[in-house]
């Protein structure tokens, strides 16, 4: 088997049908299929073996899939990397699991050059026109070189919030099962348009979005960078029926002041992952929009979806619904042990998508694969059907005075206010109680709210020891690659009044 499989195969029942496109570019699935087995050749040209890593550090644009499906044909180990990477972490990306190609985007030439000099690996810089060039000189290697289920397809790197980043080997079998089930999911076919906002480099954008349209023989309709209104007049220009993102990106369209000029009607599912999902903001973007959405969870290093609320089942709003086909999860205290139904631990992973494990990092890998579970580090409760409620990191957790207080169900609440756009809350260093509950919170445009208002909103709502002493307003919060909001980066003002 091989993961290139699925563009190649497409290519040769729908040719001329259009895989691609980004603004007025578009490439058909001839074209895709022809350049990748140049890029193949290309490849074999510098000498690469098959088993061999490149890295690929390319913004959302055609040719990322063009040298993606070439490195996957030629039997290589795709390291995805994103292109935001200063010279020193492109270094890391390229020492770490060898690779000795680096394709990068000629916008970022400055920090791929550096890094790709730093550990003596090729750079071939992709330059619109210039790399077509480059593509069409090099002899084309149509063959798809076969590979072994537990062969290493794509090295995907996490966030590395402790230490350095961990490179999660999925193999052809991982990401091939969870396509399949993806397709199964959102039920897509040859005449879906999805909308291509995910990053590619990103596990979500790249077997959701990428691999599941091309399996499907439909088109994915890219855009370089996630801009709301932008988004929105792209589904109106190309009829999108399927878009895929993170809740901040449902956030940012459902706030579009101007969302009621586009006509969206071609929307038939909408999908959900990568971060909790807000109640408010859920049920917000389907009465604004129309479009039944799905949540799902999932991770890196688990190809990554493990569960997902199912198109003809019920749908739980604040669920993750339940485990997908060939996946089974559960919830279990720090003894490994399930817990009682209805009782928070930690998720669980068995199944095809779990990872082969962690690059060269046995430690790490036995850490957190144990008796052949995966352990996530998120905490949820399962309910009386099986079906899951994540609660939050298990790292975010708050203990005040001895008390666990869930960041998640915080936030909800938040969400609730009509002035708040969005919210993080956090831990506060505290010198009695350890920590304290503290809220950072970005409001809606023309709207405004005082902090004391806010936390007298939660207040009411929640039990004493749980709601934000300290709330503090900001512009943004500041987001990672995909949009997901990032914790460690917030930090309280030096000082902490009354009413912050």
């Amino acid at each position: 088997m091989n993961l290139a499989e699925v563009m190649t195969k497409s290519a040769e029942r729908f040719g001329e049908r259009i895989a691609l496109k980004l603004d007025d570019a578009e490439l058909n699935y001839a074209f895709l299929d022809e350049g990748s087995a140049r890029v193949a050749g290309m490849l074999h040209e510098k000498g690469f073996k098959v088993g061999d890593r490149v890295g690929i550090m390319l913004p959302n644009v055609p040719h990322f899939a063009v040298i993606y499906y070439g490195v996957l044909r030629a039997g290589g180990v795709v390291v995805p990397m994103n292109p935001l990477l200063k010279g020193r972490e492109v270094a890391f990306y390229l020492r770490d699991p060898g690779a000795k190609i680096l394709f990068a985007w000629h916008g970022f030439e400055e920090a791929a050059r550096a890094g790709a000099q730093e550990e003596g690996a090729e750079l071939v810089l992709v330059k619109p026109g210039e790399f077509e060039q480059l593509v069409i000189a090099a002899e084309p290697r149509h063959e798809v070189v076969d590979r072994a289920p537990d062969d290493t397809a794509v090295i995907l790197y996490t966030s590395g919030t402790t230490g350095t980043p961990k490179g999660a080997e999925l193999t052809h079998s991982n990401l091939l099962e969870n396509v399949r089930v993806s397709r199964g999911l959102f039920e897509t076919h040859e005449d879906d348009i999805m909308l291509g906002a995910l990053p590619l480099f990103h596990s979500f954008g790249q077997t959701c979005a990428l691999n599941c349209t091309m399996a499907s023989g439909g088109t994915l309709s890219l855009i370089a960078r996630f801009d709301p209104a932008k988004a929105l007049g792209i589904i109106q220009r190309d009829k999108v029926t399927v878009f895929e993102g993170v809740p901040t990106m449902f956030a940012a369209m459902l706030n579009v002041p101007n969302r009621d000029e586009f006509d969206v009607s071609t929307l038939r599912v909408c999908a959900s992952g990568g971060a909790a999902m807000p109640v408010e903001v859920m049920r917000g973007f389907e009465e604004a929009f129309g479009c039944k959405v799905l949540e799902g969870y999932g991770l890196s290093e688990t190809s990554p979806v493990a569960s997902f609320n199912h198109p003809h089942k019920e749908r739980k709003p604040g669920s993750i619904g339940t485990p997908i086909d060939g996946v089974e999860m559960r919830v279990v205290g720090d003894d490994g042990q399930e817990v009682e139904q209805g009782e928070v631990g930690e998720i669980a992973i068995r199944g095809h998508n779990v990872m082969k494990g962690y690059w060269k990092r046995d430690d790490a890998t036995a850490e957190a694969i144990r008796d052949g579970w995966f352990h996530t580090g998120d905490m949820a409760k399962v309910d009386e059907e099986g079906y899951f409620f994540i609660v939050d990191r298990k790292k975010d957790m708050i203990i005040r005075g001895g008390y666990n207080v869930y960041p998640r169900e915080i936030e909800e609440v938040l969400y609730e206010h009509p002035a708040v756009r969005e919210a993080a809350v956090i831990g506060v260093p505290h010198d009695d109680l350890g920590e304290e509950v503290g809220a950072a919170v970005a409001l809606k445009e023309g709207q405004s709210a005082e902090p004391d208002e806010l936390k007298a909103f939660v207040k009411e709502r929640v039990a004493a020891y749980k709601y934000p002493r300290h709330v503090w307003l900001v512009d943004e919060l500041p987001k990672g690659p995909t949009g997901k909001i990032l914790k460690r980066e917030i930090e309280a003002p030096a000082k902490q009044g009354a009413s912050s």
